[in-house]
């Protein structure tokens, strides 16, 4: 399990959380909706949909228990009493019909068992619920991932790399299409959105980098952890002709899907 830094991700991830925002727009929630963000990181977004739905209720739940108190700190209950934050696996969730809409930004290309998850939003969801959700899709980030092969395979830092498997689980469309159906959801669309992030210059890719690709970055020890996430950032932007000052764009694409418990 990775060791997220919250409050660096908190102020390092303003794509993701930009992402997420126009998603959470998609739901046109009625107000008085249970909902369950799978993967809620730092509680950013759960308590937007907190807002919205202020006769409903929302549960938010990660993985990662720096973030789960994070998000109790910073949108407590007192503030927002129909919130409420867990520390949970997505792989394990055991609710039972308990919600109406079930939501997730960016965080099923974390899970290479795709139907453990999808089992668990079915279950999670009442008859006739709905989940909607984007993760990185095939093709995400691939010259980020060029660059990172580049570098990890020199022999500076090759040793730090031995056995490492892919880390990211970016599928395409038609297999989890597939992968709904056979958990027993129908089907509103499944589709690949090419999308591209912004830096500014190579400090705020670094940062990007540092925050969120921490299955490279944590091999590295701590002492050299910043020349190497430089040097990658570095082979990215002169592989594609840019300079360290500029607007830094990095090709996405998010898988997103929208679906109804049968």
């Amino acid at each position: 399990m990775y060791r997220w830094d919250a409050e660096d991700y908190y102020k390092n991830s303003s794509e993701q959380q930009k992402w997420g925002f126009e998603l959470l727009d998609k739901l046109s929630l009625q107000g008085n909706e249970r909902v369950l963000d799978l993967g809620c990181g730092d509680g950013r977004i759960t308590a937007d949909i907190a807002r919205r739905v202020p006769q409903g209720s929302v549960v938010g739940f990660d993985k990662s228990e720096k973030m789960i108190a994070f998000a109790r700190h910073h949108f407590s209950e007192k503030s927002f009493p129909n919130l409420a934050f867990r520390i949970k696996d997505a792989r394990e969730m055991d609710f039972d019909e308990e919600f109406d809409v079930v939501f997730s930004n960016a965080v099923l290309h974390w899970i290479h068992e795709p139907m453990l998850v999808l089992n668990g939003i079915k279950k999670s969801l009442k008859p006739g619920g709905r989940v909607l959700a984007q993760m990185g899709g095939k093709g995400n980030a691939a010259d980020i991932l060029s660059a990172l092969d580049s570098i990890i395979g020199s022999k500076e830092w090759s040793g730090y790399f031995a056995g490492l498997t892919a880390p990211y689980a970016f599928f395409d469309a038609p297999e989890y299409r597939g992968w709904l159906q056979d958990a027993g959801f129908t089907v509103r669309r499944v589709e690949l959105l090419p999308k591209h992030m912004l830096h500014t210059g190579k400090e705020g890719l670094a940062a990007w980098i540092r925050t969120t690709w921490l299955p490279y970055t944590t091999r590295v020890p701590e002492g050299l952890r910043s020349t190497f996430i430089n040097e990658v950032a570095e082979q990215y932007i002169t592989a594609q002709n840019l300079r360290v000052h500029d607007t830094i764009p990095v090709k996405m694409v998010r898988l997103e899907f929208e679906a109804e418990s049968r």
